[in-house]
């Protein structure tokens, strides 16, 4: 195979053979867990003997735990410790599904876990009775998988590949599942770029943690980068999974590359966070966008009003519609007192949704992050580079360990013109970044100065006050009503909402803005509340000079005589 594409494509056209026996949306039950399987066979293959050897001697030892004995002699962090491997399971085509069901009860218990994820017992039983199993088990056998053939960064570009046409021909979302490669590379620069110092000391140790890890790839690119920065360095990473096939996928994954796999957890990290002890050095995580979370809101709203800010969400919650906020939060309540720094994809709607409000939504959210000085700089990304939509997309870069130059203040890049043209199109994603965009998006990035497509705000720039302007309630004869304390009345029907800049003097800008049109108008002070929202497209809006009439005149008389001229050529 030269490259992850032909492998996908050879592992897609084994498919073809369940067709009619399977419906197309069912293929991913079978496909993925022989995937994982034979790419754990390979890895295991050279050892296979000697640990085979080592469990019959162990048997007569009498040892509690044999597990960790067979993994050294497997030299992974699981083994199999059957008689049989894909070679020996094609040998026998009329025991197939008995000796596959042996064959995967010989695996160590936490490569046991990740097929019992697939529930692929299930599926042994009905290939075997539509005589599907051999052939397919056959296909399978004949593809070189061993990390030597296929490297752990090619595994989880073919494994996504297979995921997301499996979710094309189902019409789901597979773009949910990954994030595409360069991406991640670019939001990996811009969290290490600052650590290069610390990070390439020798037998440093960091952490890193994604709580939407779906098959691992933030985490590998991560893992892989520090490798390329230095080779002493071990980066630790953690990471929690809903989806049960992309959890497995991910666990196989660390398990192969000698990573912990007790550190990758199976559930949803805001309702079930199974790391709630935990803190970590970095922080990445692209969440899905607009998730509603109404199926986890009890758990969500009690932690939030009985924990306060001694929880994850105690700054806010979003509304019921999109819980973007919600794994931004979590990830703040994960950062290291001494510092962590963290990066995570949001579409537009983090930046200005929720008004400022007596219930704390998502401009309190904003306001707790900016007023903290958590935001470091927000980045946009040129449309179309996500498998799964063609929406405008941020990265936002938080730090609780800002340095001193960055204190106090919010970059904002505009990239979206950093892009290349695909030469063919992966579902929705038309563009990608170049290994040169990304370098160009980093510097940006790391010289923080102000230029055509980098600004540099203050904390405050962002923050407004929205007071509340009253105008006096009158009788027919157009006199003012008062109160018992002969103050004017206020007439709800006449009340009106000023947005005012925190920078601003909000006097001042009543005397110049509102008064000169309404007079009798004042400012309820106890109605006002402090909100902050990042008007992105505002702060990079250039201004284009409208056409001409003249200009628009002649388009449309050349367009008329090419119009003249197509219908006489059809007359004629």
């Amino acid at each position: 195979m030269k490259n992850f594409k032909e492998t996908a494509n050879f592992i897609w056209s084994i498919a073809d053979l369940l067709r009619g026996d399977y419906k197309q949306s069912d293929y991913g039950k079978v496909i993925l867990p022989l995937t994982v399987l034979r790419r754990l066979d390979c890895v295991l293959e050279g050892t296979k003997v000697e640990v085979l050897k080592k469990y019959e001697q162990a048997k007569t030892m009498n040892i509690q735990n044999i597990d960790p004995i067979l993994n050294k002699v497997a030299g992974y962090n699981f083994h199999n410790r059957s008689n049989f491997t894909f070679d020996k399971l094609v040998a026998d085509p009329n025991n197939i599904a008995a000796n596959l069901i042996e064959y995967i009860n010989g695996f160590s218990a936490d490569a046991r876990e990740i097929i019992e994820q697939f529930e692929f017992e299930n599926q042994i039983t009905r290939m075997d009775n539509n005589n599907l199993l051999f052939m397919v088990v056959k296909r399978f056998q004949e593809i070189d998988l061993h990390p030597k053939k296929v490297s752990s960064m090619e595994m989880g570009y073919l494994f996504e590949e297979l995921i997301r046409k499996f979710a094309e021909i189902s019409n789901e979302t597979a773009g949910e599942h990954f994030t595409p490669r360069e991406v991640i590379r670019l939001m990996i620069n811009l969290l290490f770029l600052n650590d290069r110092d610390i990070l390439t000391q020798k037998g440093i140790v960091k952490t890193i943690y994604d709580c939407c890890a779906g098959t691992g790839g933030m985490l590998s690119v991560a893992e892989e980068y520090l490798n390329e920065l230095n080779p002493d360095a071990r980066l630790e990473v953690f990471g929690q999974e809903l989806n049960p096939e992309s959890y497995a996928i991910c666990k196989s994954d660390m398990l192969i590359k000698g990573q912990n796999p007790v550190n990758i957890k199976k559930g949803n990290s805001i309702s079930d966070d199974h790391l709630s002890t935990e803190k970590f050095d970095y922080l990445i995580t692209n969440p899905p966008f607009g998730v509603k979370w109404e199926k986890i809101a009890k758990k969500v709203k009690a932690e939030h009003e009985e924990k306060g800010f001694g929880g994850r969400f105690g700054a806010g919650l979003p509304s019921s519609g999109d819980g973007s906020f919600l794994f931004l939060m979590s990830l703040i309540s994960k950062m290291k007192p001494e510092g962590s720094r963290l990066a995570i994809v949001f579409n537009g709607s983090p930046m200005f949704s929720g008004s400022p409000s007596t219930t704390k939504n998502e401009s309190s959210i904003r306001q707790w992050i900016i007023e903290n000085d958590l935001l470091e700089a927000i980045i946009a990304l040129p449309n179309q580079l996500f498998y799964n939509t063609g929406i405008s997309t941020y990265i936002w870069i938080l730090s609780n360990h800002k340095s001193a130059n960055r204190r106090g203040k919010v970059q904002l890049i505009n990239a979206v013109d950093f892009y290349k043209k695909m030469s063919k199109s992966l579902g929705d994603k038309r563009n990608e970044l170049s290994p040169d965009h990304i370098t160009e998006i980093t510097k940006v990035y790391g010289e923080f100065l102000p230029t055509e497509i980098s600004k540099i705000f203050d904390n405050r720039d962002f923050g407004y006050s929205k007071v509340t302007v009253e105008r006096p309630e009158r009788d027919a004869k157009g006199n003012i009503k008062t109160d018992k304390n002969g103050k004017p009345k206020a007439d709800s029907s006449l009340r009106d909402t000023e947005s005012i800049p925190l920078k601003e003097n909000i006097e001042a800008y009543i005397k110049k803005e509102v008064l000169p049109h309404v007079p009798d108008a004042w400012v309820d002070e106890t109605k006002t509340k402090i909100g902050y929202e990042i008007n992105f497209t505002k702060y990079f809006y250039q201004y284009k000079p409208l056409r001409s009439l003249d200009d628009i005149r002649r388009d449309i008389i050349a367009l008329e005589q090419e119009t003249l001229g197509l219908i006489n050529e059809v007359i004629a």
